[in-house]
């Protein structure tokens, strides 16, 4: 196949999707096929610079320019070409080539629910909303989506208000060896990265610090197995957070938890490292408010750490029966009362048996199969054929078994 990925620009400083296009080039181009990566160059933004009206230029860039180059450039293409936008955000490069054989990668609907106010949490400013709607005009033209879960598809369809033709859910593929690591290898992978082993039990959480990764929920929840633990007289397991320096709320609320309690952020976590502390960590606690997939949920559970996430799709896709749920927190309950019962799911969690461990790890261990990388990317090769070889259908929505 003659495939083409459209992405984002470099200088938008996108690692997640600059990864996921480039994990698609090397797979598709390793299986044979003949696949060009293509993106907007900052023309108009290099010559502004880094002045206040860059970011605008940009948008110049993406937006103006660009089309005008997605257009010459498919002049010169074969008929048979097939168009992979790498993201639903691109929606506005649609309508350029929604005459030609495509399909959209969707990753999550986040941004528009919240531009329609549908999450009270994260609300949008009016550019945003606008920009949103511009997004959602463009990519509404399109036919054939692949959705990563089936609940970023409903939004799809729901709010996205799409007429697919074909709409079909792939579950992410791994993008890493992430497997239990002996003692031994923690030691050396954590050393590496200036990390000494955390002695006795720890939890971890995995995020980037964005609103809906709950990291203000993690610590309230620390607070409360702590104060438990301390009532009880058995000791406080450490809280180690791999994402950014807190800002000042959170930094007040870790400064008010017991002096048992100890909180260590950590950035530039390399592969390894997160592998290590996957491995050797009692649970990952992954509370968030909301999720397009949740990587850290099956990351964890490869490396045969529990997960204690949100009952709430799509970390049920991703946890399945293997993983602890809690309630979301409600927006209008306070945070100190969602803490106290939660606690006490981690607090189960945490008792268990060596025995009751292992078999929950062993079948959590087969559960995360279904999340291979090499699964995935024949999924989408078998989606891009069938596009390419059947003539148009009526609206199909398939989702992933």
């Amino acid at each position: 196949m003659k495939i083409v990925l459209l992405t984002h620009p470099e200088f938008i400083g996108s690692q997640s999707q600059s990864r996921f296009a480039r994990m698609l080039r090397d797979a598709y181009r390793t299986r044979g096929h003949q696949v060009e990566l293509r993106q907007p160059r900052a023309l108009l933004r290099r010559w502004i610079g880094q002045a206040p009206l860059a970011k605008w230029a940009g948008y110049v860039d993406q937006y103006l320019l660009f089309p005008f180059e997605v257009v010459r450039r498919a002049r010169s293409d074969p008929g048979d070409t097939l168009y992979v936008f790498c993201d639903q955000a691109l929606g506005p490069w649609v309508p350029w080539l929604v005459h030609r054989p495509h399909v959209v990668h969707c990753h999550d609907l986040l941004a528009l629910r919240s531009a329609l106010g549908e999450i009270p949490e994260n609300r949008t400013a009016l550019s945003g909303r606008l920009y949103q709607r511009m997004i959602r005009s463009g990519f509404g033209r399109a036919r054939h989506f692949i959705s990563i879960s089936q609940q970023t598809q409903a939004d799809l369809h729901r709010v996205g208000k799409v007429r697919a033709v074909t709409s079909e859910v792939v579950y992410n593929g791994l993008n890493d060896a992430f497997t239990p690591m002996p003692r031994d290898e923690v030691e050396v992978a954590l050393g590496a990265v200036g990390m000494e082993p955390p002695q006795g039990e720890f939890l971890l959480h995995v995020g980037g610090g964005q609103w809906y990764k709950n990291t203000a929920g993690v610590v309230a929840l620390f607070a409360k197995l702590a104060r438990r633990r301390i009532d009880a007289g058995r000791a406080v397991p450490k809280l180690v957070i791999v994402g950014p320096q807190p800002g000042q709320a959170l930094r007040a609320s870790i400064d008010a938890l017991p002096e048992q309690a100890s909180v260590r952020f950590m950035q530039d976590v390399s592969a390894a490292a997160l592998r290590a502390l996957y491995s050797s960590a009692s649970a990952m606690l992954f509370p968030s408010l909301a999720e397009g997939f949740g990587w850290p949920i099956a990351e964890a559970m490869a490396c045969g750490c529990p997960v204690v996430t949100t009952g709430e799709a799509p970390m049920t896709e991703v946890g399945g029966p293997h993983a602890s749920y809690l309630p979301r927190l409600p927006s209008s309950e306070t945070l100190d009362a969602w803490a106290a019962a939660g606690s006490g799911v981690l607090a189960e969690l945490l008792d268990r048996s060596p025995a009751e461990l292992a078999v929950a790890r062993a079948a959590a261990l087969a559960w995360v199969r279904r999340f291979d990388a090499e699964r995935a990317i024949d999924a989408y090769l078998h989606i891009y054929r069938a596009l390419l070889d059947t003539p148009p259908q009526p609206v199909v929505i398939r989702q992933a078994a």
